[in-house]
Formats: structure tokens, sequence, C-alpha cells
């Protein structure tokens, strides 16, 4: 029996690292996307509004037709989902620009992407769970590699504002993993991710009204990579390829990834960005980016070392379900 169990988690894990990997891939596409958009002539808040409201009013009522049952949430969903769509979604968005607008935009990645510092440490406090120590070896070379990969040493200007939307960030990144973890083992991932981006579409609508912007705006060319697109069909893709999709992938690998290991992974996504904006933005990486990278890559690996593997249950005289909590340490060995 525990030899089919673990048969059965190996490849559970191993397709939620791809899921996961794969979303963090294509929010990384978003970063190039935005930019073009950006150079158009959009502010970075009418980009995100934009793109969240667009994601949501394709995907909400494809899963009202398609899936309708995904839909039905009870009152005791009603904090899960507002976490979720105002910390989740458009949280980490808002404030994120917000550092980026304040502080170089290297500072603003290393503070946003403390998140699985924080994951790491409310899984060990909050819950109790033990982490192996390659976890945590695993998350600092991760968050060292990622320091060089943005050379954070480049620009002096320190803002206190900048640097507490940059942590405001990191913590709305956690409350997307951990939120994402407890309702994805629950709900339709199609149902929470559409009822999630209707919520931040409300938030981020009102900070950054869509319907506010000069029509003009919407057909003026976007630059990518030697490309000129109108801006409308970059934001199609920025909505459709760089929000609905990564969304759907990351909760879906949070049915089977424990929030700690997803956070380490997320910090793929800068790495994949600058590769992207060096490949259509011209945006060249240096000996030392690329050093960086391979650190952060060896760190993103040691976390995944530990893996599945069985644990004894020591109560199993005890009768009854172990906790959430419990139950999920106990599938990865980290407890």
């Amino acid at each position: 029996m525990v030899v089919s169990e673990k048969a059965v988690r190996a490849p559970s894990q191993a397709r939620a690292t791809g899921l996961s990997l794969i979303s963090w891939v294509l929010f990384a596409s978003s970063g190039s996307l935005a930019a073009a958009v950006m150079a158009a002539g959009w502010s970075p808040a009418e980009v995100t509004s934009a793109r969240i409201v667009l994601a949501a009013i394709l995907l909400v009522p494809m899963v009202a037709v398609l899936r309708p049952r995904a839909l039905r949430f009870g009152r005791a969903d009603l904090w899960l989902l507002l976490g979720y769509g105002l910390l989740g979604v458009a949280g980490v968005q808002l404030l994120f620009f917000v550092a980026v607008a304040r502080v170089p935009v290297g500072v603003a990645m290393v503070l946003v992407n403390v998140a699985p510092a924080l994951v790491a440490l409310w899984v060990r406090v909050v819950r109790g769970t033990r982490l192996p120590g390659l976890v945590w070896l695993g998350i600092g070379l991760a968050s060292t590699g990622l320091a060089l990969v943005a050379q954070i040493w480049q620009g002096t200007r320190l803002d206190l504002l900048g640097v507490a939307a940059g942590l405001g960030a990191a913590i709305c990144s956690a409350g997307y993993f951990l939120l994402g973890e407890h309702g994805a083992s629950r709900h339709d991932s199609l149902g929470l991710t559409a009822a999630g981006l209707a919520i931040g579409a409300v938030m981020v609508a009102a900070v950054a009204p869509p319907w506010t912007l000069p029509s003009g705006l919407l057909t003026t060319a976007a630059v990518l990579g030697g490309l000129r697109a109108p801006v409308w069909l970059v934001l199609l893709a920025l909505a459709v390829a760089g929000t609905v999709l990564p969304y759907l992938a990351g909760l879906r690998a949070l049915r089977d990834l424990p929030a700690a290991l997803a956070g380490v992974l997320s910090l793929v996504e800068p790495l994949v960005a600058a590769v992207l904006a060096w490949l259509l933005l011209g945006q060249s990486l240096g000996p030392t980016q690329l050093a960086g990278a391979a650190i952060l890559l060896t760190g993103a690996v040691l976390v995944q070392l530990p893996g599945p593997r069985p644990r004894p249950d020591i109560r199993s005289g005890c009768k009854g379900r172990r906790s959430d909590q419990e139950s999920s340490g106990a599938r990865f060995g980290w407890r």
C-alpha cells in the first residue's frame, strides 16, 4: 500500500511542478507585453486595470456557460473569495506598480519576491510544519540569484513608500499562494479563478477605470521584437496568455503542490522575464545576471530534492481524519 501511494504521489507532484512552472513562464511573458503597451503611452495602472478587467470579461461568462457549477460558492467561502481576489489578483499587481514607480525596478522585484520566505515562515510558525533544511537553503540561494539578476545595487534612491508598497506586494503574493492552496483543494480551479478575477477587476477598475481611456490608445501600435501590432491585440494576449491561463495553471498546481514549494518556483518568473526582455526588447543580460540565473535555478532545484516521501503514521491506532495542515505536510514529507 505504501509503495502504491508513493507511486501516485510522485507523478502528481511532478505534474503540479510542471504546471506551476508553466504558470510562472506565462506570468513572465506579461512583463514584455505590458512594457510594449506602456511604451505606446499607457500608464502602469491603466495596463493593470485593462488586463484584469478584460480577463474577467473573457473568463467569467465562459465558465458560467460551460461549467456553471464551478461558480457555486457558499457563504463560508466569502472570505476566501474576497481574500484571493483582493490580495492575489488586484493587490499584488497594484502595489507592485506603485513600488516600481518609486524605487528601481530591480529593488521592487526583490521586495515582491520576499513572498516565498513569508510563505515558508507561515507554514513553519502558524501551521507548525517543519521544512527540510534544503528548502531553506534553496530559498536563500534563489533569493540571492534573484538579487543578482535584478542588479539591485544599480540605483541608490530609497523611497520608504516604494519599499512599503513592494513589501505589501510580497504579502499579497504570499496570500495568493496560501489562499490558493486552501481554495484549490476545495473548489474547481475554473470557478475560483473566475471569481478571483471578477473581484480583482472591480478593485482595479475603481482605481483606474478602463472605460475612461481615450479610444485612440487602443489602436496605437505596440512594438514587440521588431513586430508591430495594435495595442488592443497585445492587451488581448496579455489578458489570455498573461493572466487567465497562468492563474488557472497556478491554482491547479496548488492542488498537489505545497504553497512553500510553489512560492520558490515563482522566483523563476523574473528570470524568464529577463530572458524575454532580452529576446523581445533587446535588453541584454550581463555576466553577473547570468551567474545569478544559475544560482537561482540551483536554489529552485534544491527545494525539490526532499521530494515526496512516505511518512509512517505513528498514530495509526487513532480514529478519524488528520487535519488538512497535517496531511499537507505529511504528504510531502515536510513534517
